[in-house]
């Protein structure tokens, strides 16, 4: 495994993260103790989660995830071998039935001792915002319209005095950011600033050969900020393992589930897709391994986060930290890249 430390502070962390959001719904709780327990032996120490877990996000499912890891760290005491990572949900429809009162210091305080009363914790090492309460474009939405009617008013200055007091009480270490763009990204840096409150160290975003996106201003922002990457969705919902376009995928596959989860699957995104399979062929590597490597390899990236639902695919993707891409070959990406631009945004 390789290491890096999450950005302005000296926590040791594996370049690869381990994500959980399928634990409760696609995997048991039998087969998410088996994952952790190979990434912990493997190298892996840090675990990303959400209160919303285990996606597609249902009111009987909300918390599943977390009480899974909690009674991990029971069963084996590795709570202090794990830099563990969570969120809590951001505001729409989609989460009417966690809370309805956004980052209000209310919901904040509220999320975050659920969330360690299920994890069996006493502290959260990173809490993220899931994403912005305003509206803007997120989640495959490729660009910005002004809202004219958005009742979101300017809290990012009262978000940070709350999370402030939340680290005072030691419950979490440090805070990120997640699905946020550049503007909010840089209000969050200069409220911290300027009224000396605790700052952003993360943001967790998509990337990955389907969407790079990133690679426009938060790029700039992450390298000249110090805040760093946690990708999510490095594997594009499992289009970029090639199994969706070689129809190997098993029935119990994300894409075969939830067909609703169609980001990566348009028509750009599979003919993308598939000229990546043919490159990673010719250079004798698995497309999920080529994939993976190419975001891992970013200088704005701090941790790939990768996620499977079986034992077989969790280890060729912590696999991948063994593979670099030459010179050769990013010239070669770079080239799909510039005929398919983020099919996926």
């Amino acid at each position: 495994m390789k290491y890096t430390t999450l950005p302005n502070t000296d926590i040791k962390v594996s370049k690869l993260c381990l994500g959980t959001m399928t634990w409760g719904n696609q995997n048991t709780q039998d087969e998410a103790f088996s994952q952790m327990d190979l990434a912990t032996e493997k190298g892996i120490n840090f675990f990303d989660c959400a209160e919303l877990y285990p996606v597609p996000a249902t009111a009987e499912t909300y918390g599943e995830t977390e009480r899974i890891i909690g009674n991990w760290f029971k069963k084996t005491g590795n709570r202090d071998k794990v830099v563990l990572a969570t969120k809590i949900a951001g505001s729409g429809d989609y989460t009417a039935h966690i809370r309805t009162n956004g980052f209000s210091p209310e919901a904040l305080h509220n999320a975050v001792n659920k969330s360690l009363k299920r994890l069996k914790t006493d502290y959260i090492d990173l809490y993220q915002l899931h994403w912005p309460e305003r509206q803007t474009n997120t989640f495959g939405v490729r660009d910005y319209k002004h809202i004219e009617d958005d009742k979101w008013q300017d809290n990012f200055k009262e978000v940070l005095q709350a999370l402030d007091q939340i680290i005072k009480e030691g419950k979490i270490r440090h805070i990120g950011i997640s699905n946020e763009k550049a503007w909010g990204t840089m209000r969050y840096l200069e409220e911290s600033k300027t009224n000396s409150l605790p700052r952003m160290i993360t943001i967790q975003n998509a990337y990955s050969l389907l969407n790079r996106v990133f690679e426009g201003d938060m790029a700039e922002i992450s390298m000249r900020e110090n805040i760093g990457l946690l990708t999510y969705s490095p594997m594009a919902f499992g289009v970029l393992s090639g199994k969706y376009i070689q129809g190997t995928a098993s029935e119990n596959s994300r894409l075969k589930l939830f067909p609703r989860f169609s980001r990566y699957s348009s028509g750009q995104s599979t003919k993308a897709a598939k000229a990546y399979l043919k490159l990673a062929k010719e250079n004798k590597m698995s497309l999920a391994q080529m994939s993976l490597a190419f975001v891992t390899q970013q200088p704005f990236v701090t941790c790939n986060i990768i996620g499977a639902t079986n034992l077989k695919q969790l280890n060729e993707n912590i696999g991948s930290i063994h593979v670099s891409l030459n010179q050769d070959v990013i010239d070669s990406i770079n080239r799909i890249h510039d005929i398919l631009p983020n099919p996926a945004p």
